[in-house]
């Protein structure tokens, strides 16, 4: 019905039938999730007691509507359903399921093929950190609502300073390989891109939510939502704290969090803004333990207990959303995002405390484009960036550098698909510029230095509809990555008259481009659905730790030539019975560096089809969901990991053994009552879930989640 009344003059539509038509029209350019886009919007009624503004409003703010409607540039850099790349949504429903505070990389785990987590503490809140495909996490694109989060300078997030994030996000797409064009950082191995939850509901209300675990955990966190009132606002807002002892010595955790969204929906025009702010303080665990320390007091952390960090993170953005005709909408978002905080390190005998304050301001737009049988998605966005670092001897604050790193960003894209007959074609084109500039100390002795790189990253691919349910795809893409700070300073912090010698200038590390294959079938059904890919990923000029140490131990990143990951990827769920679910994903891959030059020991080694670091052959991930009663339902996880090389040298005294770990949960709900017991390693399974190999080469290891158990009271309102 909607759709007829699009094919109207737009003057002559009542206010009513103009938000209608508004939707409707961002709707057609906007994918969702098939589990929301069935949800039948309600039929228009005919109002006739004089409420027409405020039901007119409400009418229009259905679940599947509002997440439309607020999600123009959203839609522009997800994939759509048959878009022909590997690619998983991860929808509110399983969040909930998921979800107890944990830090994200530890909910993700499990959720989607090829994708690891580790955590710092031995518990899932605080310090841990993802890998796609093997690939570590500087390399993976990460949005929310279309902003950029990645760290400029570094490309990467930590998410621990966003503590309680998922109580607030709706879903994430996590796209595998060089997947479609975003904003921020490349996307190499991957993107993960989150979307916060919907303002526009038709009803108000909130919630309250307590819990308790093991090691010290505790948890409190709160909403409100307005729901969308006669005045076309909407607000949803929530407060978490969160605190454990951690697993491990000394690793206690204490978090803040903070969301507030706030919208106006008018008739053409939508307003939205967005702040979260985290706050964590902890004390230090991210150095690993070795096998003899574990053997004596598997929780063991040496870190010192008074070695403490303490960071805050910030995001503020503001989108205007417009209907410009009945095929194009527009969208533009402002946003500024900042960090800063302190760590301490000690080398005996002298204390160190390190600060890093950084703010970045940026633009994001997208306009989305639909006539018949083509659609076009364009996007650009722009960042200007700048970062402190400062590093003091204590107790006394002494001064010993202050630099600043600066980081500008440019990029565009345009994405286009084609019907003809039952094949989508599609293509992505992005150009994309970046420079990096140091400020050295004044008192360093070398002069400021910069460094520009431009890309161009082009994706092309078809998708086929088959009969049945049946869909297949496939897709070829290129990628190009910038050296990171890290990568071009080997880690250490500052540069100077008495290091530069070993780091040389910024091309000293080359970009690093990968090429990308992917071809899949999906199948979607009454009862379940199923995915399954092949890829192939080629790299040249990866980077990687191969260098020799420096004099403060850092190791030198350097480029390795040829390398590459090839596997195939499963994911499935089969809705065995009305009250049994089964689910899970796999992934098996050949991962070689083909050959490099080894100086991280005291003899340069030439090194041949070795495998890359923490990259794992076989993954799986298994879950039985079992609804025993309609008030209770029961669902027990099983996640397995091959073994996997510690560094790039495949030697047989650097390896993370295999590991399996169960997780069980149980949730009741009463009328506006919840409780969830979750059980996290059943089994206790003493394993490692991370390593590392220093530049002296000795071996440390994260222990794996310990056994714990939560319970989760939840108060709807």
């Amino acid at each position: 019905m909607y759709r007829r009344m699009l094919v109207r003059p737009w003057r002559t539509l009542s206010p009513r039938l103009r938000v209608a038509a508004l939707l409707t029209a961002v709707s057609a350019s906007v994918s969702v999730p098939a589990s929301l886009s069935a949800q039948a919007a309600p039929p228009a009624r005919r109002d006739t007691t004089g409420r027409a503004r405020r039901d007119s409003a409400q009418a229009a703010a259905t679940p599947s509507d509002a997440q439309r409607v607020e999600g123009v540039i959203v839609s522009a850099i997800r994939a759509g359903n048959l878009a022909p790349i590997a690619q998983k949504t991860i929808g509110r429903e399983t969040i909930a399921a998921r979800h107890f505070g944990q830090d994200v990389p530890m909910l993700l785990q499990g959720a989607s093929p090829s994708l690891t987590a580790h955590t710092e503490s031995g518990t899932n809140w605080g310090y841990s950190y993802l890998r796609l495909r093997g690939i570590d996490q500087t390399r993976i694109n990460i949005t929310l609502d279309g902003v950029p989060l990645n760290d400029m300078e570094d490309q990467v997030l930590y998410f621990a300073d966003l503590p309680d994030l998922m109580a607030s996000v709706q879903s994430v797409q996590v796209q595998r390989g060089v997947g479609t064009s975003t904003a921020g950082t490349a996307s190499f191995a991957g993107s993960v891109n989150f979307e916060t939850v919907p303002l526009a509901l038709k009803d108000g209300g909130g919630d309250v939510s307590l819990q308790l675990g093991s090691y010290g955990a505790q948890r409190v966190s709160a909403g409100f939502r307005s729901g969308l009132t006669a005045s076309r606002f909407a607000v949803y807002g929530r407060a978490s704290a969160l605190r454990t002892n951690g697993y491990r010595d000394h690793s206690g955790v204490e978090g803040r969090s903070a969301f507030l969204g706030a919208g106006w929906f008018g008739d053409r025009t939508i307003v939205k803004a967005t702040l979260l702010a985290g706050l964590l303080a902890d004390t230090l665990s991210y150095t690993g333990a070795t096998a003899d320390e574990l053997r004596t007091n598997r929780r063991y952390n040496p870190l010192a207990k008074d070695e403490l960090d303490k960071f805050g993170q910030q995001m503020a953005a503001l989108s205007v959303s417009h209907v410009v005709s009945e095929a194009t909408t527009f969208s533009t978002t402002v946003y500024r995002n900042s960090a800063s905080g302190n760590y301490d390190y000690f080398y005996e005998p002298d204390r160190y405390r390190f600060n890093l304050a950084h703010a970045w301001y940026g633009a994001t737009s997208a306009v989305n484009i639909t006539q018949g049988a083509l659609q076009v998605n364009a996007g650009v966005n722009g960042n200007t960036y700048a970062r402190a670092h400062r590093g003091y001897l204590r107790p006394d604050p002494v001064s010993l550098y202050d630099n600043t790193g600066h980081k500008q960003d440019a990029s565009a894209f345009a994405k286009a698909s084609l019907d003809r007959g039952r094949v989508r074609w599609f293509a992505d084109l992005q150009g994309r510029w970046s420079q990096f500039r140091y400020t050295p100390d004044p008192r360093a002795g070398i002069a400021e230095r910069s460094i520009d790189w431009m890309f161009f990253n082009p994706k092309a691919g078809a998708t086929v509809r088959l009969n049945g349910g049946w869909t297949a795809f496939a897709s070829y893409g290129l990628t190009t990555r910038e050296p990171a700070r890290s990568d071009l300073l080997a880690g250490d912090d500052d540069l100077n008259a008495g290091n530069v010698a070993d780091y040389g200038d910024f091309t000293r590390v080359k970009p690093e481009s990968v090429r990308d294959g992917e071809a899949g079938v999906n199948w979607t059904g009454t009862r379940g659905a199923l995915a399954a890919n092949v890829y192939s990923m080629d790299f040249t000029n990866d980077i990687a730790r191969i260098g020799a140490p420096t004099a403060s131990g850092s190791v030198l990143r350097r480029n390795v030539g040829a390398s590459y990951r090839r596997g195939v990827e499963l994911d499935g769920r089969w809705q065995v019975a009305p009250t049994l679910l089964v689910a899970g994903n796999a992934s098996w891959s050949t991962n070689r560096i083909r050959q490099f030059t080894d100086s991280s020991r005291e003899t340069p080694v030439v090194r041949r089809n070795v495998e890359p670091v923490l990259t794992p052959r076989f993954m799986s991930a298994h879950r039985l969901e079992l609804a025993a009663s309609r008030a209770v339902t029961l669902s027990v996880e099983g996640r397995y990991q091959s073994r996997a090389f510690l560094d790039n040298t495949s030697s047989p005294d650097r390896v993370l053994s295999d590991f399996y770990v169960v997780d069980a949960s149980a949730r009741g709900t009463w009328n506006r009552y919840a409780l969830t017991v979750r059980g996290a390693n059943l089994g206790d399974t003493q394993k490692f879930g991370s390593g590392s190999v220093s530049g002296s080469g000795t071996v440390r290891y994260f222990v794996l989640t310990a056994r714990a158990v939560f319970a989760t009271l939840e108060v709807g309102f």
